[in-house]
């Protein structure tokens, strides 16, 4: 049975891995406590926050979170970087730490919605715009054909409304015509 100050520190992990739309599992031994300062602030500049766990009581948390896959991502020394707002910029901060990075500093994968996936997928979801702009190309790509059927549905609306006018016309210039007719007469 865990310790009461384990026991929060359980409470603690399950409650951030309860919250996360996305986790980041690291390797980080080799790195020099300024190497690990500057990572922390890189991942909390983007809004992450990055923990370097104890790999039983986060397996324990996970558990009882609801969220045992992973565990997948512990394995040795381990670091646990949490993302809980837009996973867009957990990837993009890693994919700009990364270039940058100890070469003893790895990522082993990332949760995201259920599952473990590899950490080459973590820099391709990076390599997505952002999602205003993502957004706006869907929404440029919908508007197009929205365009051509508001026109293709248009058409006979206006072909019948210059229907209309045309015979307008001619039935005014007809009783104009008639009208003058009957003052001759």
């Amino acid at each position: 049975m865990p310790t009461p100050k384990k026991e929060q520190m359980v409470e603690e992990l399950r409650e951030r891995i309860a919250r996360i739309t996305i986790a980041v599992g690291a390797d980080y031994r080799g790195l020099t406590v300024p190497e690990m300062v500057q990572l922390r602030r890189k991942m909390r500049s983007a809004g992450v926050e990055l923990k370097v766990v104890k790999n039983t009581l986060t397996r324990l948390a996970a558990e009882r979170a609801g969220r045992p896959v992973l565990n997948e991502l512990i394995e040795g020394p381990t670091a646990l970087a949490f993302g809980y707002g837009d996973i867009m910029d957990v990837a993009r901060a890693f994919s700009e730490y990364l270039p940058k990075a100890p070469a003893s500093f790895s990522v082993r994968g990332f949760y995201l919605e259920g599952q473990i996936l590899p950490a080459r997928e973590l820099l391709e979801l990076a390599k997505l715009p952002p999602k205003e702009v993502f957004l706006a190309q869907v929404a440029g790509q919908l508007q197009s054909p929205l365009a051509t059927l508001a026109a293709l549905l248009e058409a006979p609306l206006t072909t019948f409304v210059g229907l209309m006018q045309a015979t307008q016309q001619e039935l005014v210039a007809l009783l104009e015509t008639r009208a003058r007719q009957m003052e001759t007469a």
